[in-house]
């Protein structure tokens, strides 16, 4: 009986969550993730006109000092003045 109690004391305990090794497993995802959404990339060193954001795996996450964000240019305008005259006709050239 004291079998069965140590055997259903180590199956409960090695069943509870995940193993070491997938956690950090998951931390490591989890800072790669986070230094791509910066818009750095993991590198064995980084260069004078970069910082070390966090640490992925071994390696450090090397972002650009002065990242600028792209301005979107629109491509559609709007027309909000119309010259209607009666001197011109419509489809005529000038």
């Amino acid at each position: 009986m004291k079998i069965l109690y140590l055997f259903l004391t180590f199956i409960f305990t090695v069943s509870c969550g995940p193993a070491v090794s997938q956690k950090k497993i998951k931390e490591v995802e989890i800072r790669k993730r986070e230094c791509y959404l910066v818009h750095g990339t993991c590198k064995t060193s980084c260069n004078s006109w970069e910082y070390k954001y966090n640490h992925c795996e071994t390696e450090p996450c090397c972002v650009v000092r002065k990242y600028i964000k792209p301005i979107i240019q629109r491509t559609t305008t709007a027309y909000t003045k119309v010259n209607y005259n009666n001197n011109t006709l419509y489809n005529a050239t000038l």
